[in-house]
């Protein structure tokens, strides 16, 4: 009798067990880090999308001004991130981004999300978008649609990115 009442204990303890690491990992929040890169000192932006994210219900690690590559990436790494926004308006996106995008495949991290926002001029986007960047917002893009991007592609990243075929 004690052996059918361990039994009865024990299966429902497993099927919370079960369900509980399912509910927990379904409710982890996407981690994003908001980088602002070079010498461009405006931040409003790089603010505006890092709140509406964290509105979103995700976790926002803002870099602050003046970051280097190695810097995003190395945040990047240390802060186990889902994506990263990058937010640039000085106009040397075809420099900074192949290399934090660089800089993430050598530490491993191909599966995390780069995006960048800012004055990107269309001819710039294809050859962002071959170096790793998933999606370019330009000015006059919507927070939601920032969100709704992030949302829609943080967990289907893989080392062949489905954005590359968009």
């Amino acid at each position: 009798m004690e052996w059918h009442s361990e039994a009865v204990v024990l299966v429902p303890i497993s099927v919370f067990t079960i369900h509980n690491s399912q509910f927990l990992m379904s409710q982890r929040r996407i981690r994003v880090l908001v980088a602002k890169p070079g010498l461009d000192g405006h931040d409003r932006g790089a603010k505006i999308v890092a709140r509406a994210l964290r509105d979103a219900g995700m976790e926002v690690i803002y870099t602050g001004l003046r970051q280097t590559p190695a810097q995003i990436a190395t945040a990047a790494l240390q802060e186990d991130v889902d994506a990263i926004g990058v937010s640039i308006l000085s106009g040397a996106h075809n420099t900074i981004l192949p290399r934090i995008c660089e800089l993430l495949r050598a530490q491993g991290m191909q599966d995390v999300l780069v995006l960048v926002g800012g004055i990107i001029p269309d001819e710039d986007i294809p050859g962002l978008k071959q170096a790793g960047v998933a999606e370019v917002f330009q000015p006059g893009a919507s927070t939601q649609d920032i969100v709704n991007f992030i949302r829609a592609h943080v967990r289907t990243v893989t080392s062949d990115p489905p954005w590359r075929d968009e």
